[in-house]
């Protein structure tokens, strides 16, 4: 009689070191900036915050862990992952680096923080078009909660045209009502709450509108895109020119902290403060007006290859974009 042994199966190997290491480096980081803070260079964390360090370190890690997972052709373009990749460090360097200690006590230091965080770093992270990558290597228990119809239905309302451009100026002009500025900037929570909303709108609102695929695939049509991108300017022209040309000091938080520079007063630092405000959030809604443009452009020439046009037809079609 012949015996059969039944195979034990092996365990399951643990794929959780990345995450110790990471969880490892935060609190090495944590600890030096409690009671070695003197020791740390410009770049290391002032304040550290296990929110800002785990948001930036994860979306990295599964952006990189998503990409191994993805077949060589179907990855993205080597120019967005580097955007992508910009993006992110961009808007940790002013959150979670000695800069935020600047942008505490100069005011024009504190809108150059937050074009970073709701334009800029954005702006990148957008165009480099992470979702899918990033969605392939997230862990599986976290994405069954993202998959709830509740949270479909909030992004379809939160990315609704009206409501998207109505957020992307309303929050920037409710941070600047004077009063609630000032409130934010010596309230710990508040603060918080003002860099995080401001982060979190800034990529919801890019990504809607420097979607490059057209309707249905995308939420909105190229047109709509191109008008919000163009009517969010308007505002934040408007307020940055009203707070370059004040007479008064309209912050004075700044004054009670203790500016960086002597030799900018209220009104200069104000000023430059509005400049800000004003040129490059104007330059932003140009470079995203032409490359939805552009989209529709490559858009168009692909739909084009799809269908036989003759000769006539074609040289019509690049007329359209090239003027020949």
């Amino acid at each position: 009689m012949r015996s059969t042994s039944i195979p034990i199966p092996r365990p399951a190997a643990f794929d959780g070191w990345p995450y110790l290491g990471l969880l490892a480096v935060g609190a090495a980081l944590w600890f030096l900036c409690a009671r070695h803070p003197a020791m740390l260079p410009f770049w290391a964390p002032w304040e550290f915050s296990w929110v800002e360090y785990l948001s930036t370190v994860l979306s990295l890690f599964w952006f990189a862990r998503g990409l191994r997972r993805t077949a060589p052709p179907a990855r993205l373009a080597p120019w967005r992952r580097i955007l992508f990749v910009l993006g992110v460090v961009m808007i940790y360097a002013v959150l979670e680096t000695h800069f935020e200690y600047m942008a505490e006590h100069m005011f024009f230091i504190n809108r150059i923080q937050h074009i970073v965080m709701h334009h800029l770093g954005p702006f990148l992270i957008a165009l480099g078009f992470p979702g899918e990558t990033i969605w392939r290597g997230m862990p599986e228990p976290l994405k069954r909660p993202l998959r709830h119809p509740a949270i479909g239905a909030a992004m379809r309302v939160i990315q609704q045209p009206a409501l998207a451009a109505f957020l992307f100026v309303g929050l920037i002009y409710l941070w600047l009502y004077p009063p609630i500025h000032f409130r934010a900037m010596i309230n710990p929570d508040l603060f918080a709450l003002m860099n995080w909303s401001m982060v979190v709108d800034g990529i919801l609102f890019w990504c809607l509108v420097l979607d490059p695929r057209p309707r249905p695939l995308a939420r909105t049509t190229y047109g709509i895109r191109l008008l919000i991108a163009f009517l969010v300017m308007l505002p934040q022209i408007a307020l940055g020119s009203y707070i370059a040309f004040a007479t008064r000091d309209y912050f004075p938080f700044y004054d009670l902290c203790g500016r960086l520079y002597p030799s900018f007063d209220a009104l200069r630092d104000q000023t430059w403060g509005g400049l800000i405000i004003w040129i490059p959030a104007a330059m932003m809604s140009v470079v995203g007006f032409l490359l939805i443009l552009n989209f529709m452009r490559l858009n168009e020439d692909a739909t084009a290859m799809e269908e036989p046009l003759d000769d006539q037809e074609t040289i019509i079609l690049s007329s359209r974009w090239t003027g020949r």
